[in-house]
């Protein structure tokens, strides 16, 4: 899901729910419109303030109430001007997930756009020191071989107590989940938390020890999203004006 660069925490919450809109999305709509059909960009006219953010691609079921599907999704912690951003991510989402073939012209019409732009980042307390619901999670662990074998099969901290090892960069996976993942996956925060253990590329068991040894840094995002119809519409406003 995520170009895993470690957490910028220079962007911070002004504006509440106004900080992420749809004309964020008509723009990275247009970047991959445009970049399918030849067509020529409509110039972002929002302010090309720095955010860490993702652009997600899902599709839209032709089935009333059915839930769009993702198709892409892929975003950068480094804080990033939104102009170039969003223009970028809005292709490597499109072009680059390793999960999906690329997007192609004919599936523009079943697209949705969302945009998340992430804030408020703070280091955790423990692997627990978050809400479901509220919080995205990043996730960085040693290797599991690198912690001390004392006991590790108590009860949950809620303090982050316990061993915590000296992380190397060459022993360190790191994995994160977009505040919104918990709860449609219906995850509780040691679920959550042992998913993107293994998201992070480890496939042993997952100890007590191994929980304890994680840092946690939690985020919140600010989000939107946009349909094909609503893009194609903001495009002719902005085509006839021009």
């Amino acid at each position: 899901m995520s170009s895993l660069i470690p957490p910028n925490p220079a962007a911070k919450d002004q504006d509440g729910d106004n900080v992420c809109t749809p004309e964020h999305c008509y723009y990275a709509f247009d970047t991959l419109y445009c970049a399918l059909t030849s067509s020529k960009p409509i110039p972002p006219t929002f302010a090309d303030e720095k955010y860490p953010l993702f652009v997600t691609w899902n599709t839209r079921s032709s089935r009333p109430g059915r839930a769009p599907h993702l198709r892409g999704c892929i975003g950068n912690f480094s804080a990033m001007p939104l102009h170039d951003g969003l223009a970028e991510y809005a292709l490597i989402a499109a072009f680059n997930d390793s999960r999906f073939k690329k997007i192609q012209k004919s599936e523009l019409e079943s697209l949705e756009c969302g945009i998340s732009l992430l804030t408020d980042f703070e280091d955790a307390e423990s692997y627990l020191d978050w809400t479901v619901g509220v919080h995205g999670i990043y996730i960085t662990f040693p290797h599991p071989s690198l912690l001390s074998h004392t006991s590790s099969e108590a009860p949950s901290p809620a303090s982050g107590t316990g061993t915590s090892p000296s992380i190397t960069a060459k022993h360190t996976f790191s994995a994160t989940y977009l505040p919104d993942v918990m709860p449609a996956q219906g995850w509780d925060k040691i679920e959550a938390v042992d998913s993107a253990i293994h998201k992070a590329g480890w496939r042993g068991r997952i100890t007590e020890d191994l929980r304890r040894s994680i840092k946690l840094r939690r985020y919140q995002s600010r989000k939107c999203a946009v349909g094909w119809d609503e893009y194609i519409e903001w495009r002719k406003e902005h085509e006839s004006t021009s």
